[in-house]
Parts: structure tokens; C-alpha cells; sequence
């Protein structure tokens, strides 16, 4: 019998109408300033997105458009003005920044406090400690996915591939607080030729790598939840990491690529927002 599929739209509308209370509960509408700097095509699309979501649930998404010259200096000036204006609630960087500016250090400068994409450092060493209100937005999404199998991770042997800082690590850190057992792979774990014993066992397989095809179907232990982050392009197609048709024979749990974290991962930033506007209350 096929895997069912794991979908992220349903999932999504559930934790709107949630957002769209909490909204109410607040005595002013949720700001969230946008930065993009330049004006990438994919960068585009994804404010569209979220400026589309946003609008839906009733949060006020101001688009801070900047030139693609600006300096590192100039960025952090401007970030900084957002941290003061306290009519701002939340703030986001898109992605990706020119080549100037390295993203990890500009995204230091965003207060913890409006920190909606949980990249700040002190918001991502409160999730060590078990204290983050605000997640990393994809790892927040895998959370509620698996949520939704209702399968109890405690003891469960959970492989994560990809050990990203917005993704793999927090996502390690997020597992570990429900007493699942990890193994985190990444391109040692390639290079060692020791990547498919690791998926083999694993009862709960995450991949975030964003290289099609690179986990096969047949590693996939029979019964297993299998949550594909990765998003590629071949050819005139949206596909994941994992080999999915072969997957889906083997797997209890399989996210659709497209279909699966992608919806549920705006939906975060939105909830992380609301968040960050009742902690500032």
C-alpha cells in the first residue's frame, strides 16, 4: 500500500484560523516590514506570497524596497531604524542579498524581539534551552507535519540530512526536546560512503540538502515518515530530494514536492509575527 501523502495546505488553514483569533485578540493589527534589497525574480515571488498570506489574516506587510547597491552599513542603518519604529512588530530579510552583503552577519542586527524568521542568535540558543517562542519558520513546519502523523517520537531513530542553521540544526535541537534519537548527516557522512546506512534505519527520515534524487527510493526502511524540504528544478519540474515514486512504495508518511513544507512555511513566519507582537504586548 502507497504512503499517504503528507500535505501542507490543510495543515495551514488550521493554523490560520488560530493566527486569525489571536489577531483578534490584539489590540492593534500586526505589522511586518519586509526588506528587499535589489530585485531578484525568486525573491519577488516569494514577497508576493507572503504579502498575499498576510493580507488574508489581516497583518499589515510593508514592503521596504532597497537599492541592490546599498552597502553592509547601510543595511544594518536601516534595519536598526525598523528595530526603534515600534509600530513594526516583525521583520524579514529576503533572500537571497547581493554579493556584498553576507546574510548570517546583516541577520544579527534584527532584534530578537522582531526576529520572525528565529535566525537571531539569541533566539535560536533559546531553542537549546527549550525556551524559543519564535522557530526557525521551515524547521517549525516539520514540526507540525509530523504532528500531523501522530506518531510518538520518543525513542523513535530520526535521521536528518542537511545541517543547515535554518533548517538541520534547529530541527536536531527541536527532535531532541521530544526524545527522539538523532543522527544529523551531511556531506561527511557522504564522503565516509555512509549516508544510505543512516537513511536505512531510519523510522523518521528529514532531508534538506536541495539536490534532486540524492536519497533513493529503496534506502527508505518500510514504514517510514519521509518529510522532503529540498526544492529543485529539473527540467519543467518541481521535485524534492528524495526519489518519490519509489519512495511512496516503501514509506507509511510522504510529503508531496510541491505540496508539503512549502505551504505550511509562510504560514510560520506569519504565526512567529503574531508571536513577536504578543510578546511585545
Amino acid at each position: 500500500m502507497p504512503a499517504k501523502l503528507l500535505e501542507g495546505k490543510p495543515i495551514a488553514e488550521k493554523i490560520k484560523e488560530t493566527i486569525r483569533q489571536d489577531i483578534q485578540a490584539l489590540s492593534k493589527t500586526p505589522v511586518l516590514a519586509s526588506i528587499l534589497v535589489g530585485d531578484n525574480a525568486a525573491a519577488l515571488a516569494y514577497v508576493k506570497s507572503q504579502q498575499k498570506t498576510a493580507e488574508a489574516l489581516g497583518i499589515e506587510y510593508r514592503l521596504e524596497k532597497l537599492e541592490s547597491g546599498i552597502s553592509k552599513e547601510g543595511l544594518i542603518e536601516f534595519i536598526q531604524k525598523l528595530n526603534q519604529d515600534k509600530s513594526v512588530n516583525g521583520i524579514i530579510i529576503q533572500m537571497p542579498l547581493p554579493s556584498q552583503i553576507d546574510y548570517k552577519k546583516i541577520s544579527q542586527f534584527i532584534s530578537p524581539e522582531k526576529d520572525i524568521e528565529g535566525v537571531n542568535p539569541a533566539n535560536m540558543g533559546k531553542i537549546v534551552f527549550g525556551q524559543a517562542k519564535i522557530l526557525p519558520c521551515t524547521a517549525a513546519a516539520v514540526m507540525e507535519l509530523l504532528k500531523e502523523t501522530g506518531l510518538d517520537l520518543y525513542g523513535k531513530e530520526v535521521v536528518v540530512v542537511g545541517h543547515s542553521e535554518i533548517v538541520g540544526k534547529p530541527l536536531a535541537l527541536l527532535l531532541l526536546d521530544k526524545f527522539a534519537t538523532i543522527s544529523v548527516c551531511h556531506i561527511g557522512t557522504s564522503k565516509a560512503e555512509r549516508l544510505k546506512a543512516h537513511v536505512k534505519r531510519a523510522e523518521v527520515l528529514i532531508v534538506a540538502v536541495g539536490k534532486a534524487g540524492l536519497i533513493k527510493g529503496d534506502w527508505i526502511k518500510k514504514g517510514a515518515v519521509v518529510i522532503d524540504v529540498g526544492i529543485n528544478r529539473v527540467a519543467d519540474k518541481i521535485v524534492g530530494d528524495v526519489e518519490f515514486e519509489a519512495a511512496q512504495k516503501r514509506a507509511s508518511w510522504i510529503t508531496p514536492v510541491p505540496g508539503g513544507v512549502g505551504p505550511l512555511t509562510v504560514t510560520m513566519l506569519m504565526r512567529n509575527l503574531v508571536e513577536a507582537a504578543k510578546l511585545q504586548k
